[in-house]
């Protein structure tokens, strides 16, 4: 079933509150710390996430700002490595110029920087990394996820490519060498193990993340020679496998699922049939996201700005600053309209709900938010020029969720066949 839409602070009725705090209350300007990748391969991933940050902010500052400040963002490129990322993170939340940070695109980035945030009392939003690992001991009170977890996202192309391939009986996986690619890969296991322990995992292949080159992977697959190829390569990374394994065949030899298929429709003719989706409900033209009506009109603009449509990390990012906005909203009203200091902030997101541009996120009380997951099939619509995803089944993120407290894993293995049943018909993810 889908999530009902519950809307704690709705944007509309979030712009009345501008100008409502005491003049002397309000900075003259609200900074932001954005994290992400600038450069390197995975620049073709992070980029679309800063070009959302840069239009969500100025759409927001012509509204009003936040609460009559305007939004001040300062990006930093993770590219520079986890060390790095920790020392400029310090830094800004040292400096006193940002009270909020949006950080960041990698998992391990994230693991490194969520006992910093509390060490420093630094309200953050984790707007991509999505292991679930990032809040697994509930002790998190500065660190705050509302886009995604690792556990519904690889739950949901396990359960859709089993859906449409009852007979899958060899599987492989090809994700990158660090925690989200593991992570995955555990998950996607546990799933097939759960639903159907003959499924055998004929190879399990983690290549460094950034790799120039993939023939000797693709040799290893098209030996194994399995039903079916999982993968959730990203940036650079994916678009140089997608390229080097098309016309080797691949794609015809075995189903293949690419999690993160949407982000290079744009750039690469993938195979038409090809299970691709978003990590978590961030596509823009989901029957959801058309429904609430805003993101069409972001992705125009988006267009007319940068030559291009928006892809999942742009919404993610997007729908980061939405529930960013509406945390200070709420914290505004809360506190009879003055500024709020980081306690207050902080309090404002426990329990907040908000409607983003393509979904609902609701946070529980380990500060992560369940977002449903979105997987679907290559293909073509009326009326739209090139490739986009069709087939669409929208999975419920609360129900794919472990229950507070518990160890994702051994929740998944502990699954029967009467919770797996309603997803296993094909094109249902309620």
């Amino acid at each position: 079933m889908r999530t009902p839409k519950i809307l704690s602070v709705a944007l509309a009725a979030t712009l009345a509150l501008a100008g409502t705090a005491p003049a002397q209350d309000r900075p003259a300007a609200l900074g932001v710390g954005v994290f992400t990748f600038l450069s390197g391969p995975a620049a073709a991933y992070g980029m679309p996430g800063r070009q959302g940050a840069e239009l969500i902010v100025e759409q927001i500052n012509a509204a009003g700002g936040i609460g009559g400040v305007p939004v001040e963002p300062i990006y930093v490129d993770e590219a520079q490595g986890a060390q790095g990322v920790i020392s400029e993170y310090r830094r800004l939340a040292e400096s006193g110029s940002v009270a909020a940070m949006i950080a960041a695109l990698s998992s391990g980035n994230c693991l490194a920087l969520a006992p910093v945030a509390e060490q420093l009392e630094m309200p953050t939003l984790a707007w991509n990394c999505d292991t679930h690992q990032l809040l697994l001991d509930g002790a998190s009170s500065y660190y705050y996820r509302p886009n995604g977890n690792t556990i519904p996202e690889f739950m949901a192309y396990a359960l859709y490519f089993l859906a449409e391939n009852p007979d899958v009986r060899r599987v492989a996986i090809i994700n990158p060498d660090y925690a989200f690619g593991h992570d995955a890969a555990a998950i996607v296991r546990a799933t097939l193990q759960a639903i159907n322990p003959d499924i055998e995992v004929v190879a399990e292949l983690f290549p460094r993340l950034g790799s120039s080159t993939f023939q000797t992977e693709i040799s290893r697959l098209s030996s194994a020679r399995p039903d079916v190829i999982f993968s959730n390569l990203w940036g650079a990374d994916l678009e140089n496998f997608a390229r080097q394994a098309m016309p080797r065949g691949l794609f015809q030899q075995s189903t293949m699922v690419l999690a993160l298929g949407e982000t290079i429709l744009q750039r690469v003719d993938l195979p038409e049939g090809t299970i691709i989706g978003v990590l978590g409900d961030g596509y823009w033209r989901s029957p959801e996201a058309v429904e609430i009506g805003r993101a069409a009109g972001f992705a125009e603009a988006y267009r007319a700005r940068y030559s291009e449509d928006p892809v999942f990390p742009t919404m993610k990012m997007v729908n980061a600053f939405l529930v960013l906005k509406a945390a200070y909203d709420r914290a505004i009203a809360d506190n009879g309209g003055a500024w709020p200091d980081a306690a207050a902030l902080t309090a404002a997101l426990e329990g907040l709900s908000v409607e983003t541009m393509t979904g609902t996120i609701t946070f529980r009380e380990d500060n992560d938010a369940p977002v449903d997951q979105i997987v679907g099939r290559v293909g073509r619509a009326e009326g739209v020029d090139g490739l986009v995803m069709t087939d669409m089944v929208r999975f419920d993120g609360n129900t794919l969720m472990p229950p507070l407290g518990t160890d994702p894993i051994a929740w998944i293995g502990s699954l029967d066949d009467a919770f797996f049943a309603p997803f296993l018909s094909p094109a249902t993810g309620q």
